[in-house]
């Protein structure tokens, strides 16, 4: 009992302090998500975040992507350059200070960036801790300023290697192969991200070069239109309900809200939201206060304009039914969740963007009536298909019986109750069912026949779907279910 007792004490000795950049290598997924591909190039979003940030203050219009032989990345801007006289607190330069020191940056207020994708200071040093080396050239003053590292670690101190009749920071570095599970880079994903930041910063210039041999490609980026020219990209492939994309802008004291939305005749919404340039995958009080005034203004809109019935509503999933939309803001202290930024906190920007669409986007309607009907139709349609489906799908159920396990007349079922050793054969028409019957093992193998030309469900609703003689009993042997009722659990 008492060797158990001295075995699992716990003191003051167990306690560990990390120092420096110690914490970041120890525990990498705490900082960029995690140590597979998506962190390997958030490394590169966090250079870049930089970048970005000096355009968004003014001072920077081109940027340079590269990924170098080997698979070191070079970021270049043309912005002020970090800066290199000596920072107070520390003694050391502030070049030295933003590469080696966590929470240490120009984003926390002091009048260095009015908004910034950057937040806790530990963007370049959590990037300079998680590569194997990393050199940082800073053109300021008409002086080139180099500074090297290993794994957060000072190797070459800031020294004068040359003159610049520029300004700028290039950053190059190697990702660690002791940190990552890989560290060959997709220039797909990096150029995709590029464009996005192109995009969302109207006018700024980005260039992605991948200079690896045997992959040489690059692509220069620059739209002065945009987020309007985003919306306009993303429903390339698609037809738009109307011509022209809804714009919407508004700020409030230091934050600033745009919304370009455009209605397609597909069926899936596409929403991208931003906060300060960050994408937000998992949306945030943004979006929310975007879908809110959406559903209300073309709910109101509707009634007002008899297009809807007294006791008639369209939800906001029928509001957002082919909708193409790009919701971008920018705002001084923003409050994302955790340090990959994938969703927005600030309260204060639900607020601001409700009130951005419920007035504009109304005026817009009021403006443009042809446009207002074809918008409030589709919704109407959409809730009215939804409902459609939802009986089909009940009728199905009960016609086929669905619920107390009567199979369609067209399946031969197998003896085999476990689905993961079973199989199914679908064939054309009796003839293939009658040889495919004959050659079967019945203990584990179905065989279910179909006719007649099938539907396309890419381009069809739930209730055509459910609806279709030919596609139901394939829906009920299965057993899963469609759409957004798949459940892959409740396949037979």
């Amino acid at each position: 009992m008492e060797n158990r007792q001295s075995a699992s004490a716990y003191d003051a000795s167990e306690i560990q302090v990390l120092e420096g950049l110690e914490a970041v290598r120890k525990r990498p997924g705490m900082y960029i998500g995690s140590t597979s591909s998506s962190g390997l190039h958030h490394l590169v979003y966090e250079i870049v975040d930089n970048c970005v940030d000096e355009a968004l203050a003014g001072f920077c219009t081109d940027i340079l992507v590269q990924i170098n032989d080997g698979d070191t990345i070079t970021v270049t801007d043309n912005g002020r350059g970090i800066p290199v006289d000596i920072q107070a607190q520390t003694g050391l330069p502030a070049l030295q200070v933003v590469y080696t020191v966590l929470h240490a940056g120009g984003k926390f207020g002091g009048g260095g960036y009015k908004v910034s994708g950057g937040l806790h200071g530990v963007g370049a040093s959590v990037v300079n801790a998680l590569s194997e080396w990393l050199t940082v050239q800073v053109r300021r003053d008409g002086k080139v300023y180099q500074m090297k590292f290993a794994r957060g670690e000072v190797v070459q101190p800031m020294t004068v290697v040359g003159r610049a009749d520029t300004t700028g920071t290039t950053v190059t570095f190697k990702p660690d192969p002791l940190i990552f599970d890989d560290t060959v880079y997709d220039y797909d994903i990096l150029r995709t991200r590029m464009r996005e930041e192109a995009f969302l910063t109207a006018g700024l210039h980005i260039r992605t070069v991948d200079a690896r041999p045997g992959q040489e490609q690059q692509h220069d980026m620059q739209y002065n239109g945009g987020i309007r020219e985003f919306v306009t990209w993303l429903n390339k492939n698609r037809e738009p309900l109307h011509p022209e994309v809804i714009y919407m802008t508004a700020q409030r004291e230091s934050s600033v809200a745009e919304i370009a939305m455009q209605y397609n005749d597909g069926y899936n919404e596409t929403i991208f939201s931003f906060a300060n340039n960050v994408h937000t995958p998992e949306g945030g009080m943004h979006e929310e206060g975007f879908k809110r005034a959406l559903t209300s203004v073309l709910n109101a809109y509707g009634h007002k304009m008899k297009l809807l019935k007294d006791d008639e509503k369209v939800s906001g999933e029928d509001c957002r039914e082919g909708l193409t939309c790009v919701i971008s803001v920018k705002l001084e202290e923003a409050q994302f969740e955790g340090q990959t930024k994938a969703k927005l906190g600030n309260a204060e920007i639900r607020t601001l963007v409700n009130a951005m669409v419920s007035e504009k986007l109304e005026t817009f309607l009021e403006e443009n009536p042809q446009t207002a009907r074809a918008i409030v139709d589709k919704a109407m349609t959409a809730s009215r298909a939804r409902e459609a489906a939802k009986k089909a799908r009940e009728s199905i159920r009960r016609k086929t019986g669905l619920e107390s396990g009567q199979m369609p007349d067209k399946l031969q079922d197998c003896n085999e109750r476990d689905p993961s050793l079973c199989e199914i054969y679908i064939v054309e028409g009796d003839s293939a069912a009658g040889s495919a019957i004959q050659g079967r093992d019945s203990r584990f193998q179905a065989i279910l026949s179909m006719w007649g030309k099938m539907l396309n469900v890419e381009k069809a609703r739930a209730d055509k779907i459910y609806g279709n003689d030919k596609l139901y009993p394939m829906i009920v042997a299965l057993g899963a279910g469609i759409g957004n009722e798949f459940n892959i659990d409740k396949l037979r």
